[in-house]
């Protein structure tokens, strides 16, 4: 009896697979690798706001030659380069996602990512 609430227990908490396209896969695997490089942009943007709302221009082109230096490395370039040929791909005519399960699933990834970075 208790093996079968076990079961019964696994079997309804058993998350389904996304069916999600390669081109989805590699995005997100992308996003993974660039994670604490997009965590820092994130946080520079912030601060670059905040730098130019206090009007203390020093500090915001300081703030502004981090975040530069954040896209000149090659790997992160080319890993952000292969991103932007993805997204592309994933998108039709109008700028829609082809697929709902890839919105749906980069999209949750998106939102780990924000919360990680908070």
């Amino acid at each position: 009896m208790l093996m079968r609430l076990v079961l019964l227990l696994v079997s309804l908490t058993a998350l389904p697979a996304r069916a999600v396209t390669p081109a989805a896969e590699e995005f997100m695997a992308i996003v993974k690798k660039l994670e604490p490089v997009l965590c820092d942009k994130r946080k520079l943007r912030r601060d670059i706001l905040l730098a130019q709302a206090e009007q203390n221009t020093i500090r915001t082109a300081e703030l502004r030659a981090r975040y530069a230096a954040l896209g000149r490395d090659p790997q992160t370039a080319k890993l952000e380069q292969r991103l932007d040929e993805l997204q592309r791909q994933l998108m039709d005519d109008k700028g829609h996602v082809r697929d709902p399960d890839d919105l749906r699933a980069i999209g949750e990834q998106q939102r780990e990512l924000y919360a990680r970075c908070e």
